[in-house]
């Protein structure tokens, strides 16, 4: 069930895996058979174990993003986040679509980034 505070919830989580990178972080986030898209189109991380592996080696420095988001749709079933992540020398456009289960873990992640260093 996705709720607004079941969505926030789970981004401040998503954050603090982010900085940490900790294994058990990541994790937690994801529910056992979870797919995670890193691009919209690309063949998904599926499973919580190939999710951790994957998150861990393309993991970012604890400090060197920034993050902000808002909600842009919230049902039971999806919700649609709109963010900016800021790094040193490149800024991206995010949009992320996310299903949560019940527990609150995602069952499905997909991410959208734009970078806007690439806008004319």
């Amino acid at each position: 069930m996705t709720n607004l505070d079941a969505v926030t919830a789970w981004v401040d989580s998503y954050r603090r895996a982010w900085t940490s990178n900790d294994p058990d972080d990541v994790a937690g986030l994801f529910a056992e058979d979870a797919a995670y898209f890193p691009e919209p189109w690309a063949t998904p991380w599926r499973g919580r174990d190939e999710i951790v592996a994957k998150w861990r080696e393309r993991r970012d420095v604890a400090g060197t993003w920034s993050f902000t988001w808002h909600p842009l749709i919230v049902t039971d079933e999806v919700a649609m986040l709109e963010g900016e992540t800021v790094y040193p020398d490149r800024k991206y456009s995010n949009l992320w679509v996310l299903r949560l289960d019940n527990a609150g873990q995602a069952r499905q992640f997909t991410e959208w980034w734009m970078d806007q260093s690439q806008a004319s």
